[in-house]
């Protein structure tokens, strides 16, 4: 069986390991069929995220089929599924209160335990959720990234001509910008790299700004999706009286301009991941619309045996979601 393995930072390699046991009681063995690389990925490769182990299997956007079950699995073989990559445990105080997505006891697959970048990989069927038929696996293998903008767009209300600006157009700001350009906002991408830009505009009427052109202009909603100091500073500065701001990045620290936000009685939203089936399943469904303009987002899918090139382009931060193909390894 072929597997990706992270050996450390920076030392990424395709290694041969044995099969698989069988699965037991709840679990599901799942034969993968694309896997997105995102940004978390690329932090671990680099050894940027301080709460990752080493070493470590990398890969947590997951499609696949199940090919064997344990004896208390209600799904059947065959089925195509897409995984919950972050576990919970259902009993902590968080958990309790409906916040699994925070949960205390939580693991990430690809960070702090092995994530999915193999041939087959084993997992609880409390983690996983069958896909629809007649939605297309390349758009499938988007439902956990996307369930994030989902989330997070659950904080905020948007209508047709609301005026929502997306800063960072790395996946997760691609997926914001769809979203919010299907819900009928007028929606201003900006980033730094104009190189995006015009994969932005294959999604429809985007406006595009670097950070220094919007001079004085304001925004009714703000999803700061860059992760940076800078973005999250202006996300604030650019926000209208009485809007949004949703925090999806992960900067480190930012100065927030105290006397600013209570004077303009800005909102600002923290949101992380999901809630698991709600947001996927609400995700499927707008991935179901034909109407809904999301396929530019995925910029490259790649053979498993090019991972190399494939990590590559994806930590370019000149193209949009690049995905590993394991469908023909």
């Amino acid at each position: 069986m072929i597997e990706l393995y992270v050996t450390k930072p920076n030392e990424l390699e395709l290694r041969h390991v044995a099969p698989l046991r069988a699965p037991r009681d709840d679990e599901v063995k799942i034969q993968l069929i694309y896997g997105g690389i995102c940004g978390s990925d690329l932090s671990v490769f680099k050894g940027k995220l301080p709460h990752a182990t080493y070493p470590v299997r990398p890969g947590h956007e997951l499609l696949g089929v199940i090919v064997e079950k344990g004896e208390n699995v209600a799904y059947d073989i065959g089925t195509r599924v897409v995984v919950l990559p972050n576990t919970y445990c259902g009993t902590c105080d968080l958990c309790v209160k409906g916040y699994t997505n925070i949960c205390r006891n939580k693991k990430s697959l690809g960070v702090n335990v092995d994530g999915g970048f193999s041939q087959q990989f084993l997992i609880s069927s409390k983690y996983v959720l069958p896909v629809p038929d007649g939605l297309p696996n390349e758009r499938a293998v988007l439902i956990e990234p996307f369930a994030v903008v989902v989330h997070a767009f659950k904080k905020v209300k948007i209508t047709k001509d609301t005026t929502v600006a997306v800063i960072g157009c790395g996946n997760e700001g691609m997926l914001a910008i769809a979203l919010a350009h299907h819900l009928g906002a007028k929606v201003t991408a900006i980033d730094i790299n104009t190189k995006k830009f015009d994969l932005v505009k294959k999604i429809g009427d985007i406006r595009t700004r670097s950070p220094l052109e919007l001079q004085h202009e304001k925004f009714d909603i703000v999803f700061e999706a860059a992760g940076t100091k800078s973005a999250v500073e202006q996300a604030i500065r650019i926000t209208n009286p009485g809007g949004d701001v949703v925090l999806i990045g992960l900067a480190t620290e930012a100065i927030f301009p105290v006397v600013h936000i209570v004077r303009s009685e800005l909102t600002i939203h923290g949101t992380i991941i999901y809630q698991f089936p709600d947001d996927y399943l609400q995700a499927i469904e707008y991935l179901r619309d034909p109407s809904f303009s999301i396929d530019p987002v995925v910029s490259k899918i790649l053979p498993v045996a090019d991972y190399q090139q494939a990590y590559k382009l994806a930590a370019s931060g000149n193209v949009g979601k690049v995905i590993l193909s394991f469908k023909e390894v």
